[in-house]
Protein backbone atom coordinates (compact mmCIF):
# COMPACT_ATOMS: atom_id res chain seq x y z
CA UNK A 1 0.00 0.00 0.00
CA UNK A 2 1.68 3.38 -1.16
CA UNK A 3 1.55 5.89 1.87
CA UNK A 4 -1.11 8.56 0.52
CA UNK A 5 0.13 12.56 -0.08
CA UNK A 6 -2.08 12.74 3.16
CA UNK A 7 -0.08 10.49 5.23
CA UNK A 8 3.42 11.44 3.64
CA UNK A 9 2.50 15.64 4.50
CA UNK A 10 1.62 14.80 8.23
CA UNK A 11 4.49 14.83 10.65
CA UNK A 12 4.51 11.72 12.57
CA UNK A 13 3.46 12.15 16.74
CA UNK A 14 6.63 11.69 18.68
CA UNK A 15 6.21 8.40 20.79
CA UNK A 16 10.17 8.45 21.62
CA UNK A 17 12.14 11.60 21.89
CA UNK A 18 14.94 12.43 20.20
CA UNK A 19 16.82 12.88 23.99
CA UNK A 20 15.31 9.62 25.04
CA UNK A 21 16.92 7.90 22.00
CA UNK A 22 20.04 8.92 22.83
CA UNK A 23 19.81 8.21 26.49
CA UNK A 24 19.28 4.62 25.68
CA UNK A 25 21.55 4.47 22.83
CA UNK A 26 24.66 5.28 25.58
CA UNK A 27 22.90 2.66 28.32
CA UNK A 28 23.12 0.02 25.50
CA UNK A 29 26.51 0.79 24.66
CA UNK A 30 27.68 0.97 28.33
CA UNK A 31 25.84 -2.28 28.77
CA UNK A 32 27.90 -4.15 25.63
CA UNK A 33 31.16 -2.14 26.71
CA UNK A 34 30.69 -4.33 29.82
CA UNK A 35 29.89 -7.58 28.56
CA UNK A 36 32.11 -7.29 25.61
CA UNK A 37 35.49 -6.02 27.33
CA UNK A 38 38.59 -7.68 25.97
CA UNK A 39 37.03 -9.75 22.81
CA UNK A 40 37.06 -8.89 19.50
CA UNK A 41 33.43 -8.86 17.58
CA UNK A 42 31.30 -8.95 14.83
CA UNK A 43 28.71 -6.41 14.76
CA UNK A 44 25.96 -7.39 12.18
CA UNK A 45 23.60 -4.55 10.99
CA UNK A 46 20.26 -5.37 9.77
CA UNK A 47 19.43 -3.13 6.88
CA UNK A 48 18.04 -0.91 5.92
CA UNK A 49 16.10 -0.22 9.17
CA UNK A 50 18.80 -0.33 11.97
CA UNK A 51 21.61 1.51 10.12
CA UNK A 52 20.88 4.98 12.08
CA UNK A 53 20.55 3.31 15.38
CA UNK A 54 24.00 1.13 14.52
CA UNK A 55 25.77 3.85 13.49
CA UNK A 56 24.96 5.95 16.82
CA UNK A 57 25.56 2.68 18.95
CA UNK A 58 28.97 1.62 17.25
CA UNK A 59 30.55 4.83 17.80
CA UNK A 60 30.04 4.48 21.83
CA UNK A 61 31.73 0.87 22.20
CA UNK A 62 35.28 0.40 23.13
CA UNK A 63 35.99 -3.11 21.88
CA UNK A 64 37.56 -4.21 18.37
CA UNK A 65 34.86 -4.86 16.08
CA UNK A 66 34.06 -5.72 12.41
CA UNK A 67 30.86 -4.38 10.92
CA UNK A 68 28.58 -6.37 8.75
CA UNK A 69 25.38 -5.66 7.14
CA UNK A 70 22.54 -8.24 6.45
CA UNK A 71 20.28 -6.83 4.17
CA UNK A 72 16.22 -8.00 5.02
CA UNK A 73 12.83 -7.41 4.24
CA UNK A 74 9.35 -8.83 5.74
CA UNK A 75 7.14 -5.56 5.26
CA UNK A 76 7.55 -4.33 1.74
CA UNK A 77 5.53 -1.36 1.48
CA UNK A 78 2.79 -2.58 4.25
CA UNK A 79 2.38 -1.68 7.61
CA UNK A 80 2.32 -5.22 8.99
CA UNK A 81 5.10 -8.31 8.40
CA UNK A 82 4.33 -10.40 6.13
CA UNK A 83 6.01 -12.87 8.11
CA UNK A 84 7.75 -13.72 5.16
CA UNK A 85 11.91 -12.98 5.07
CA UNK A 86 13.27 -12.36 2.35
CA UNK A 87 17.26 -11.61 2.31
CA UNK A 88 18.62 -8.59 0.07
CA UNK A 89 22.45 -8.54 1.30
CA UNK A 90 24.01 -11.35 3.01
CA UNK A 91 27.48 -11.18 4.93
CA UNK A 92 30.40 -11.67 3.83
CA UNK A 93 32.42 -12.46 6.16
CA UNK A 94 32.76 -16.00 7.77
CA UNK A 95 31.28 -16.31 11.65
CA UNK A 96 32.85 -19.31 12.41
CA UNK A 97 34.10 -19.11 16.42
CA UNK A 98 33.39 -15.38 16.39
CA UNK A 99 31.29 -13.40 18.73
CA UNK A 100 28.82 -11.86 16.95
CA UNK A 101 26.13 -9.19 17.79
CA UNK A 102 23.27 -8.67 15.75
CA UNK A 103 21.45 -5.04 15.95
CA UNK A 104 17.93 -4.79 14.83
CA UNK A 105 15.43 -2.12 14.24
CA UNK A 106 12.14 -3.17 15.56
CA UNK A 107 11.44 -6.93 16.52
CA UNK A 108 7.41 -7.17 15.98
CA UNK A 109 6.34 -10.33 15.16
CA UNK A 110 9.79 -12.04 15.97
CA UNK A 111 9.74 -13.95 12.80
CA UNK A 112 12.37 -12.20 11.12
CA UNK A 113 14.38 -11.89 14.53
CA UNK A 114 14.38 -16.56 14.84
CA UNK A 115 14.75 -16.66 11.21
CA UNK A 116 18.22 -14.51 11.00
CA UNK A 117 19.58 -15.80 14.80
CA UNK A 118 19.04 -19.26 13.75
CA UNK A 119 20.64 -18.46 10.12
CA UNK A 120 23.69 -16.95 11.83
CA UNK A 121 23.67 -20.01 14.33
CA UNK A 122 24.50 -22.35 11.42
CA UNK A 123 27.74 -20.36 10.51
CA UNK A 124 29.09 -21.17 13.84
CA UNK A 125 29.82 -18.61 15.97
CA UNK A 126 31.61 -18.92 19.73
CA UNK A 127 28.63 -16.56 20.74
CA UNK A 128 25.33 -14.65 18.85
CA UNK A 129 23.93 -12.12 20.96
CA UNK A 130 21.28 -9.55 19.83
CA UNK A 131 20.43 -6.30 20.52
CA UNK A 132 17.09 -4.36 19.15
CA UNK A 133 16.44 -0.71 19.28
CA UNK A 134 12.13 -1.50 19.73
CA UNK A 135 9.77 -4.53 20.34
CA UNK A 136 6.22 -5.11 20.05
CA UNK A 137 5.51 -7.66 23.27
CA UNK A 138 1.74 -8.13 21.87
CA UNK A 139 2.28 -8.72 17.93
CA UNK A 140 5.26 -11.82 18.71
CA UNK A 141 4.19 -14.53 17.00
CA UNK A 142 6.99 -16.80 18.26
CA UNK A 143 8.97 -16.89 21.67
CA UNK A 144 12.04 -14.55 21.50
CA UNK A 145 15.05 -13.56 23.62
CA UNK A 146 16.50 -10.39 23.18
CA UNK A 147 20.04 -10.18 24.85
CA UNK A 148 19.93 -6.04 24.72
CA UNK A 149 16.22 -3.99 24.28
CA UNK A 150 16.12 -0.33 23.90
CA UNK A 151 12.68 -0.44 24.30
CA UNK A 152 9.12 -2.05 24.48
CA UNK A 153 6.64 -0.35 22.44
CA UNK A 154 2.93 -1.02 21.66
CA UNK A 155 1.02 -1.88 18.33
CA UNK A 156 1.69 1.76 16.96
CA UNK A 157 3.08 1.83 13.32
CA UNK A 158 6.42 3.44 13.78
CA UNK A 159 9.14 5.71 11.78
CA UNK A 160 11.71 7.70 11.91
CA UNK A 161 15.56 6.85 13.51
CA UNK A 162 16.24 4.68 10.61
CA UNK A 163 12.71 3.41 10.56
CA UNK A 164 10.86 3.69 7.21
CA UNK A 165 7.25 3.54 6.12
CA UNK A 166 7.27 2.41 2.12
CA UNK A 167 10.78 4.14 1.97
CA UNK A 168 10.16 7.42 3.75
CA UNK A 169 10.51 8.91 6.99
CA UNK A 170 13.46 7.22 8.06
CA UNK A 171 15.62 11.06 8.51
CA UNK A 172 13.16 11.73 11.73
CA UNK A 173 15.55 12.19 14.62
CA UNK A 174 12.46 10.29 17.05
CA UNK A 175 10.89 7.21 16.85
CA UNK A 176 7.04 8.96 15.61
CA UNK A 177 4.15 7.01 14.75
CA UNK A 178 1.25 7.37 12.25
CA UNK A 179 -2.19 6.87 12.49
CA UNK A 180 -3.95 4.98 10.31
CA UNK A 181 -7.56 4.79 10.16
CA UNK A 182 -8.35 4.27 13.32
Amino acid sequence: MPMSNETENKKPKVLIPEVKLQARVSELAQELNQDYRGREVTAVCTLKGSFVFFADLIRQLEFPMTCEFLGVSSYGNKMVSSGEVKITLDIHEPLENRHVILFEDIVDTGLTLSYIMNSLRARKPASLKSCSLLLKPECLKTEIDIDYLGFKIGKEFVVGYGIDYAGKLRGLPYIGYIEHGH
